[in-house]
């Protein structure tokens, strides 16, 4: 099952390659030049667009072009919600996917009624490290802030019960990736520790998430296939990177090379 799944997850590569698929993002000010890097090297074509006023017509052009958006909740301020929020309002009616990052979630109040409104608009996949998904789920007593002090095993409860209860994907990264609609969990075996020593890694894979479900059908699968691809492009990494300055570089690079047959060896991923 695990090399049927592999091939999957091979395939979506090379559609995202095909497709150069649009992922119009509302990242944060840390992550903006590493998570529209990361989308160039794999294939994607990023849009850094934040401007309310915008906001309608990119909604259009993703609809036109199977685009996605994703929206990273980490660096916000008041205007930066009441955009964020006109663009999860219009992709939901427009059946744009798109991705809600709730970087902190559990550490203001803030960042809790950010994610408590976007939320209502549905978004496609909600991926997060344990402690954001615990406190979106309202189980932990606060989160620390962008460092996970809960395990993505600790939070795979917490994944399914959101899942379940708004209809939607959740993802929750870790040394074990899971990705769940609350019925069908796949888990991902990949990555390296060290790229939790690179700001926002977290936040590129959400916006990669963006790519692979703007063009794989199934969004379940694509969210884990693609989590699993950026994290073996990070073990490929860490093999040749002499610390987290390095890895960065690498992981880019493996990105733009990693191959189909790198994909089907060497993934780990399985239906829990």
């Amino acid at each position: 099952m695990s090399k049927e799944l592999s091939k999957i997850a091979s395939e979506l590569l090379t559609k995202i390659r095909d497709k150069g698929p649009l992922v119009w993002n509302f990242s944060n000010f840390v992550s903006m030049d590493i998570a529209a890097n990361a989308l160039l090297s794999i294939g994607a074509s990023p849009a850094m667009a934040h401007a309310k006023e915008e906001a309608k017509d990119f909604t259009e052009i993703c609809k036109a072009i199977s685009g996605a958006l994703t929206i990273n909740i980490g660096t916000f301020d008041s205007y930066w919600q009441e955009c964020a929020l006109e663009a999860a309002k219009y992709a939901n009616e427009n059946n744009v996917p798109w991705v809600l990052d709730p970087v902190g979630a559990g550490a203001s109040g803030f960042r809790n009624k950010n994610v408590e409104e976007l939320i209502k608009f549905k978004p496609t996949i909600l991926r997060g490290n344990g402690s954001e998904i615990m406190a979106v789920a309202g189980l932990s007593g606060g989160g620390k802030g962008v460092d996970s002090t809960s395990t993505s095993n600790d939070a795979l409860d917490a994944a399914m019960s959101i899942a379940k209860k708004n209809k939607i994907i959740v993802a929750v990264t870790g040394a074990t990736d899971y990705v769940t609609d609350g019925k069908l969990t796949y888990s991902i075996e990949s990555g390296h520790e060290v790229m939790t020593k690179i700001t926002a890694t977290g936040c590129a894979l959400s916006c990669l998430i963006g790519a692979a479900i703007a063009v794989g059908e199934d969004k379940l699968l694509s969210t884990a296939s693609i989590i699993g691809i950026y994290g073996l492009a990070g073990e490929m990494a860490s093999k040749v990177s002499r610390g987290p300055g390095s890895l960065r570089m690498n992981l880019l690079d493996n990105l733009y090379n990693i191959s189909t047959n790198d994909i089907i060896n060497n993934l780990k991923i399985k239906n829990v």
